[in-house]
């Protein structure tokens, strides 16, 4: 019993043929954007006070799957250390190993900044989503599936994962700075400062980090990754309202990033819409490609799908062997005319 519990698991976490290998990694998929959203919705502050008992369990709870998904990983890989090591490792690792740190919740973590390092590196988790991205392209070669659908769905993985990214990077850098939290450790600072020098406390301002200007109250837009992620969109369509823009220096480094991003993603869009309309209205190839020449030979009513003698003359054709003439010559005679025929070519 037991090696046919770990003979399944094996074939689950590597075998792309096996039904459940599929429906695993379509779990997880789910599970990783599932955990993407409590993230940013865990920068929602009213929010987490009324429901922080059901954040904790969530993301205790998507942890866990993570972990066992990374241990499974690890257990079946035909070799541990080079998987420890590989690109896709290093993926899974620093997707639990911020959260393991925040679970644990060591003293070295509480009050520092390095609290807000892990919490940005949780969303490492998102790129987990490029594995369902490849596993799709080689479905592509192995299964005959729509090259359109999976174009789709590859373009919409890249977009939730770069405003996902672009988003959060935005809160952390720029938006944390005037956070409640922020605000608040900062004001008490003063206060103490005050409390010991006997002088008025004075007002805390956030500051950029790196120039040191001042961020006024009305220039403190991203207090949360919902609204930062408004601000992403709204770059990645290059629509540019100019309700929302970082004023600090990371923060347009991060915009800058964000707007190419955009570009990128529109230009692929417009690909898959521009193959669309052509297989549409137009029944050009989904490959892009013009229709085979086999086809050419169809107007003397012979299948170039099914008759395997249409099918040779067409390549023939192609290669340039025999003229479009003499293809459809051949093709019309009478069966026991072709082996002549042919051989007279040959």
């Amino acid at each position: 019993m037991l090696k046919r519990v770990i003979g399944f698991l094996d074939r689950m976490y590597t075998d792309p043929t096996f039904p459940w290998y599929g429906r695993f990694h379509n779990f997880i998929a789910f599970v990783i954007f599932v955990s993407c959203l409590g993230i940013a919705v865990e920068t929602l502050s009213d929010f987490v006070e009324k429901h922080e008992h059901i954040i904790t369990f969530f993301e205790n709870f998507t942890l866990a799957i993570f972990v066992l998904e990374y241990v499974g990983n690890l257990a079946f890989a035909k070799n541990r250390l080079k998987f420890i090591f590989s690109f896709w490792g290093l993926v899974d690792l620093l997707s639990i190993l911020p959260s393991l740190l925040l679970f644990m919740n060591t003293s070295a973590l509480r009050g520092t900044r390095v609290l807000r390092v892990m919490r940005v590196l949780r969303v490492m988790r998102v790129l987990k989503l490029a594995r369902q991205t490849m596993e799709m392209l080689g479905s592509q070669i192995t299964k005959k599936r729509n090259p359109l659908l999976l174009n789709l769905n590859i373009y919409l993985i890249t977009l939730f994962a770069v405003t996902m990214i672009s988003s959060s990077l935005m809160y952390y850098t720029e938006g944390i700075l005037y956070a409640p939290s922020t605000i608040a450790e900062g004001q008490a600072a003063l206060d103490q400062i005050a409390a010991s020098t006997g002088q008025p406390a004075e007002i805390f301002m956030p500051h950029d980090p790196l120039t040191g200007a001042e961020i006024p109250e009305d220039k403190r837009f991203f207090n949360s990754i919902p609204t930062a992620t408004w601000w992403c969109l709204v770059t990645l369509t290059t629509t540019g309202y100019g309700d929302l823009y970082p004023v600090t220096l990371l923060g347009r480094v991060i915009a800058v990033f964000t707007m190419f991003s955009g570009l990128i993603l529109f230009s692929l869009l417009m690909n898959i819409v521009g193959k669309t309309v052509m297989v549409m209205l137009f029944g050009e190839a989904l490959d892009g490609h013009d229709k085979p020449a086999a086809e050419s030979v169809a107007p003397v009513g012979v299948d170039s799908v099914v008759n395997p003698v249409a099918a040779a003359l067409a390549l023939l054709q192609r290669e340039s062997i025999i003229s479009t003439e003499q293809a459809i010559l051949i093709a019309s005679k009478p069966r026991d005319e072709l082996t002549k025929a042919l051989a007279a070519i040959a």
